[in-house]
């Protein structure tokens, strides 16, 4: 019976491989399949160990608490949470300025930079630190994102090789060495490491790219500023930024990505140019600029544009906000288009009552045919304008169906809370150095601070649902209960000991190399840490046999288990990058199988001249 248990596992492995690697069904079935599977199998016919343990349904469904899966999600939530607060804006932009004028050159110099770091912090936190960093760069210059997030994980992986602390794996397959007799220095394995991290990350950064086929990430999409100018008004009520600002060049530079088309003060407009001037309270604003303008405006404190007429009107939009306050978290900005034969059509935006019978604010418009120049309120709408709605996400919502003015889908965004963005990123920096020097576990720290995130408002529980992916959820559910089955019924130990009998009788330098491919082809279906501690006592073993000083063997095993680029499940970074660059099952064995491949010839190319094999 042992054995149907086997081979029906094998199959079940299989099959799923196969499924994920067609995309002919979504992945989420395929998980939920081969979940299937091992539940009708190991429930309808039990299995009983050696030991006398039975594989129940509780331990094949055990992996949906996995503290790695939990990591990430909670990981992931953290990275809305700075996304949301624009805390990775200004490292991004000083990052992307050191590539100069070229978007590779700056994606190269910041994927480097990954890599070095995770030689000495654990590579999840380093992956952690800069998934916000190439979202905000990819987006400020138009690259994208599918060719950067999966480069950013597997350099990463590379760099953590150098070093005993760059990676879990490493001090595992470390610390099961030492039981052996066997000491691994911290620095032991760098030069071999560095040397498969140059051969690899040349592949990571030149090649890999152009294997990637375009994938559309939520996270970079919604990036994405638009070249659309909308016209808008805001009022310098008492204490806006805005006031004393002063006139260059006939100009107000500081006004950044807006341009002031009329300055009307007291009733008295003012046209450009503008010179000796200073902005006073109760001037009135009236600027053209990009969607993403007026949402930095109302973040940093242009509370006072036109549709939010005073501060009362904000707590009435956003029940997050109180009087005095910017826009909460749940305040979103969205696009819509009025329709042809629109009530609101042929009446000024002042006196339209789209405010009164919709609850959103219209922060600006935009036409194709040229507007003059006068106040946003006195503004006649016409059919085919595009108007620039405030509102809480339940009022964006509530637009939907409407005929009069008509949503465009997926165009709503929360207004970044940019003042929260500190908090982002001391809880971020928290996160990061409870984790790196091993202070608390990091799935506590990432709970802890995704909680954390959330207290402070600095997402909503909407945008941290967004940030929660069902198919990495459902996946490294479904892959740790194959990896659970394997393990239990013998069949992850019947391939290492059918790989040892194999090549028992060839020179040492055959050895290694072979038994280097099987343990990464393993460490792509089982977990990194197991497949280590599941093979360090077989390579001392197996050192022994043909007579040869076991490190390098057990170097073998340290690299070859990091070697999880060929599966999202390999390893934990690239769980972490499949939702940001919406990769597939398939991406990662199109571009991450020839560099298992390529990791492994360099190795065997170089091992045995390195260790005088």
């Amino acid at each position: 019976m042992g054995d149907i248990h086997l081979w029906a596992t094998y199959a079940v492995v299989a099959l799923s491989i196969i499924g994920y690697a067609l995309e002919r069904l979504p992945l989420e079935a395929v998980a939920i399949a081969s979940l299937a599977a091992l539940l009708v199998l190991f429930g309808l016919f039990p299995y009983s160990a050696p030991d006398g343990t039975v594989l129940s349904a509780d331990r094949l469904l055990v992996g949906f608490a996995n503290p790695a899966l939990i990591t990430v999600l909670a990981l992931l939530i953290v990275g809305q949470g700075l996304f949301a607060t624009d805390a990775m804006e200004a490292p991004a932009r000083y990052l992307g300025r050191l590539g100069g004028a070229s978007s590779e050159r700056a994606m190269i110099i910041v994927l480097v930079s990954a890599g070095v770091l995770s030689a000495f912090l654990n590579n999840t936190p380093v992956v952690v630190i800069f998934i916000p960093i190439l979202t905000v760069i990819a987006a400020q210059r138009a690259h994208q994102g599918y060719k950067v997030f999966m480069p950013l994980s597997f350099i990463t992986i590379l760099g953590g090789m150098t070093t005993l602390m760059g990676s879990s794996t490493n001090l595992i397959a470390a610390g099961v060495a030492r039981e052996y007799g066997i000491p691994i220095g911290f620095f032991d394995i760098t030069a071999m490491g560095a040397m498969l991290a140059v051969v690899g990350g040349t592949y990571v950064l030149f090649i890999m790219p152009r294997l990637l086929k375009e994938r559309h990430s939520p996270i970079v999409r919604e990036t994405q500023p638009s070249g659309t100018q909308f016209i808008g008004e805001i009022t310098l009520s008492a204490d806006h930024p805005y006031i004393g600002m002063e006139a260059k060049g006939g100009m107000f530079p500081a006004l950044s990505e807006m341009t002031l088309r009329l300055l009307i003060r007291r009733d008295v407009p003012f046209l450009p140019p503008y010179d000796a001037i200073a902005l006073e309270e109760g001037d009135r604003l009236v600027v053209t600029g990009t969607r993403k303008a007026f949402s930095q405006a109302l973040a940093t404190g242009s509370k006072d544009m036109i549709g939010i007429v005073t501060e009362a009107d904000i707590a009435d939009a956003d029940p997050d906000s109180r009087p005095g306050q910017r826009p909460g978290p749940d305040y979103h900005l969205a696009e819509a288009v009025i329709a042809p034969g629109s009530r609101f059509a042929g009446r000024t935006i002042q006196m339209s009552g789209i405010r009164a019978a919709l609850g959103v604010a219209v922060l600006g418009v935009q036409r194709k045919s040229r507007m003059a120049r006068s106040g946003l309120a006195a503004i006649r709408l016409e059919p085919g304008d595009t108007l620039l709605l405030g509102g809480t996400s339940r009022e964006i919502s509530n637009l939907r169906g409407n005929h009069d003015i008509l949503l465009l889908e997926h165009s709503a965004e929360p207004v970044p809370q940019t003042r929260k963005a500190i908090f982002a990123v001391w809880i971020f920096i928290w996160i990061v150095l409870l984790s790196a020097f091993e202070a608390m576990p990091i799935v506590a720290a990432s709970v802890i601070g995704a909680a954390l995130m959330l207290a402070a408002g600095c997402l909503t529980l909407h945008q941290a649902s967004r940030a929660f992916d069902r198919q990495i959820f459902l996946l490294v559910g479904s892959s740790i209960a194959m990896a659970t089955a394997m393990e239990a019924t013998g069949g992850a130990a019947l391939i290492a000991e059918g790989a040892v009998t194999l090549f028992a009788d060839s020179a040492p330098a055959v050895v290694l190399s072979a038994m280097f491919l099987v343990i990464a082809i393993m460490t792509n279906i089982l977990s990194n840490n197991a497949t280590a501690v599941l093979f360090t006592p077989i390579m001392i073993g197996i050192a022994e046999r043909v007579g040869v000083p076991s490190h390098a063997f057990v170097v073998a095993v340290i690299f070859a288990a990091n070697a999880s680029f060929a599966t999202p499940i390999g390893y934990q970074t690239n769980l972490l990058v499949m939702g940001p660059g919406h990769y597939r099952f398939s991406d990662f064995l199109k571009a991450g199988g020839p560099l298992v491949l390529i990791i492994w010839l360099t190795f065997s190319l170089l091992a045995p001249w390195y260790y005088d094999l």
